[in-house]
């Protein structure tokens, strides 16, 4: 009987992300050079920017240009110049226009676990940029719900358990993102399976717990076949 449900997550987890966004990023380095600022100094402002703009315009690669354009003005005082500003919304076009390359043995380890369990996506961001990776991705059939979200905070899993009618009990949430995946999981009374990513966004990063009951960490996506 398959009565165990597993949320899973999408990006850095089920397909490559960030290391798209770090291209950009090192791109547009290149293009803010700073007198006085080092590369560092200027990932920072980066990063703070977009911390900040994530709070307001979620996530994705629109509101990524958006934090690369207040980057830009922060740190020269003045709006990017034509050039720079086509330059910038084409670093945006191309993370959109990426083909999903799926992490090794996801798909055959889905495959796997939807014999045994309940598959639910469920991914957080811009709706319309998540929804197209789902479906270029072609993992949809594996899941029998898409859930994606704005973000990831315990009410987020206390809402996804009460609609795809489980219970907390029975619920896993399986992430490489401490930040989203992880810890608002177990505080939301989940278990949570951390799938670790070396190039996990560093804005999702966050200690995980010292102890935790249902906490469960793998080294790759097969490896949760030994567990689940």
């Amino acid at each position: 009987m398959i009565d165990r449900c597993l949320l899973i997550d999408g990006d850095d987890t089920l397909w490559e992300n960030n290391i798209y966004f770090e291209q950009a990023i090192e791109e547009f380095l290149d293009l803010l050079r700073h007198e006085s600022l080092t590369r560092a100094e200027l990932r920072h402002v980066l990063d703070d920017i977009e911390r900040a703009n994530c709070k307001v315009h979620g996530y994705g690669a629109k509101s990524f240009v958006r934090s690369l354009h207040d980057c830009y003005e922060r740190v020269h005082d003045t709006k990017a110049p034509d050039d720079h500003g086509q330059a910038i919304a084409a670093l945006g076009e191309r993370i959109l226009r990426q083909e999903p390359v799926l992490l090794p043995g996801v798909e055959e380890t889905l495959a796997e676990l939807r014999t045994r369990h309940r598959l639910v996506l469920l991914t957080k961001g811009d709706h319309e940029e998540q929804a197209a990776k789902v479906e270029r991705s072609r993992l949809g059939p594996l899941f029998e719900e898409i859930v994606i979200v704005p973000e990831k905070t315990v009410e987020t899993y206390t809402m996804v358990v009460e609609n795809v009618k489980t219970d907390t009990a029975k619920t896993w949430m399986i992430g490489n993102s401490p930040k989203s995946d992880i810890v608002p999981a177990l505080a939301a009374g989940l278990g949570a399976a951390y799938v670790p990513h070396p190039d996990t966004w560093v804005l999702e990063h966050h200690p995980l717990p010292e102890t935790a009951e249902r906490l469960l960490s793998v080294h790759r996506f097969p490896d949760l076949l030994e567990h689940f």
